[in-house]
Parts: structure tokens; sequence; C-alpha cells
């Protein structure tokens, strides 16, 4: 590939970065750090005279404008009700900034450490704020961001993986029906359910969650989006005693209904299609091939596809 589209940070060095935090009226003290980020670039800036800011690169052409300000102005209202959430920085009352063909936004550094997802009074801590995140996220609706759904993490990325070449010859009608297999059992379970959806992290994963002694607060919420409360808690809970000890904090300030434990193996199984056709989608981005070698090999499509067969034979059994 040639053009912007195969090197989409080619024009993003280290001057730029700095010149961007310049441009939005901080003075950058020369110290700059890559923060780890596969689709967006993100870095931490020291600034003369103050503390350290970071600074985050929105990858071009992902979201809309609009959708970006929804996810900014999501993380303000959230800072505003004091939950711990990481908030951009305005600047000249705006929080969506441009410098050298980059969109860009400003947040305050804080550090942390990852949470100790084995104990339970950590769990029942960040149930307690994620209930209080979905309280203020069932207040309003996105209108520019997108729901979890079959459509957007199954069928969608089914295509990308076909049409990105990576996915040998030989399995495409395979992986083709096979995920649209997936589909249609994902969208009977939820059909089933009838979730009530609200606006959510959306990757509340260990890595968007650092614990300082004051305790946990939230980072990136770049896959925010429209889903059910479950898809905030799924990923932090490695093991049923951990669910547990998370949804006993969280029915401290929120009611959650339990049925939605059923919508974890469709978004287990959401979030593998999901995955492969990030990277395939991203494969032009020269980040990707260094970072996932493994996905450019035959055998790991064999796997792959080996594990959604016994995803929708889970599926199937979960059904009956």
């Amino acid at each position: 590939m040639t053009g912007p589209s195969a090197a989409p940070y080619a024009g993003l060095g280290p001057d730029q970065v700095l010149d961007a935090v310049a441009a939005a009226g901080f003075e950058p003290d020369g110290r700059l750090l890559a923060l780890p980020s596969y689709e967006n670039r993100v870095y931490q800036v020291g600034i003369e005279d103050g503390p350290g800011l970071v600074v985050k690169f929105y990858r071009p052409q992902r979201w809309s404008d609009a959708a970006i300000a929804e996810e900014q102005a999501f993380a303000c209202e959230l800072a505003e009700a004091e939950l711990p959430v990481v908030a951009p920085i305005a600047v000249g009352g705006r929080y969506l900034l441009r410098h050298a063909g980059f969109r860009y936004a400003l947040f305050p550094r804080r550090g942390g450490r990852a949470p100790e997802l084995e104990s339970a009074e950590h769990l029942a801590w960040i149930g307690r704020l994620l209930a209080r995140i979905h309280a203020v996220g069932s207040r309003g609706s996105f209108a520019h961001r997108g729901r979890i759904d079959a459509e957007t993490y199954v069928r969608a990325p089914a295509r990308t993986v076909v049409a990105s070449g990576l996915l040998p010859g030989l399995h495409h009608g395979r992986y083709l029906a096979l995920t649209a297999a997936l589909a249609e059992r994902i969208e009977a379970v939820f059909a089933a359910v009838a979730p009530r959806t609200l606006r959510l992290h959306g990757d509340c994963h260990a890595g968007n969650v650092l614990w300082t002694d004051a305790g946990p607060h939230f980072v990136d919420l770049d896959d925010a989006r429209t889903g059910p409360a479950i898809q905030d808690l799924w990923m932090l809970a490695p093991s049923a005693e951990a669910l547990d000890a998370l949804l006993e904090g969280y029915g401290e300030f929120r009611d959650f209904d339990w049925n939605e434990r059923r919508l974890i193996e469709p978004l287990r199984t959401m979030r593998q299609i999901h995955w492969a056709g990030w990277v395939a989608a991203r494969w032009h981005d020269p980040a990707f091939p260094a970072a996932f070698a493994q996905v450019g090999e035959a055998r790991w499509w064999d796997q792959h596809l080996a594990d959604l067969a016994e995803a929708a034979d889970r599926l199937a059994e979960a059904a009956h």
C-alpha cells in the first residue's frame, strides 16, 4: 500500500508531538515517553514548571469528530460526577485539537499499577465504581459511537479478515459460514436475555484500570459504546468467584440483571472475532506486523478457526 493509509503515523515524530503540546499552550521540557498503544499513539510529555501530560493522537479515519466528541463528553460527565476517570483537558474551550494533520487531546498524567483481580476487596471496589459509572451512562445515549452487537463485532470483522489476504484462501468459505452461524447464535442469546443497554467504557480490562493507594481509576474510553452492563464486568473476572465479588460491589449502587451472565460466552466470542478483524484492518500499519507477527502465519488462523468451532459448540450447548 502507498499513501497516508499505508503508515497512518508516518508524519508523527518526536518534534511533531512536542510541537502539538506547545501549540496547546504548554511548554514541553523535552522529556518524551511513548506509552503502550496500538490503535492510537499516546505519549507522556514533561512540562516546564508543571506536572507532566499525556497526549493522545487519534488514529486517522477511525472515529468521526462527532464520535470523538461523545467519548470526551462522556469522560468529562463521569469526572464531574466525581468518578475516577481520566478526562481530557480543555484548551480554549475545546477538547479535540489539531496539529500537522492529526487530531489529538491532552490528559493529566495519572500513574498506577495493575489491579489485584484475585482480591475480593479490590474487585468489590471496582464493582462499586462501575455501578456508579453505569448510573451516569444510563442518563444519556450515544448517537455516533455504535453498539456492541453481532454486526459490529462478528460480521463486519469477518468480512475484513477475508478481504485482508491474511486468512488462507482455502479457509474463506468455512470462516464466513462459521462466523455467520456464530452471529445468529449470539443474536439469539441477546434476544433471549433482552438486556438493558447504556453508555459503557466498552473495553474495561485490567490494562485500563490503574490502581494507586487511593484506589482504582479508569483510563482510555476509546472503545466507549452502547451495550449491556456485563460488557464492563466480564473481562475483569478471571473466575466465577471473581465475578461474584465484582457483582457484590456493583449491587451496592445499582441493580444488576443476573440473566446478563448468559451474555459472557457470546461477548467472549465476539471479542475473539473482533480482535482478528482489528488486526487484519490495521495490517498496513507497520506497528501491527511487528507486534502480531503470528497473525501472518497460516497456523495462527488454523488455531483461530478451531477456537471459533469450539465457541460455536459452547453457544449451542448454552442455548439448551
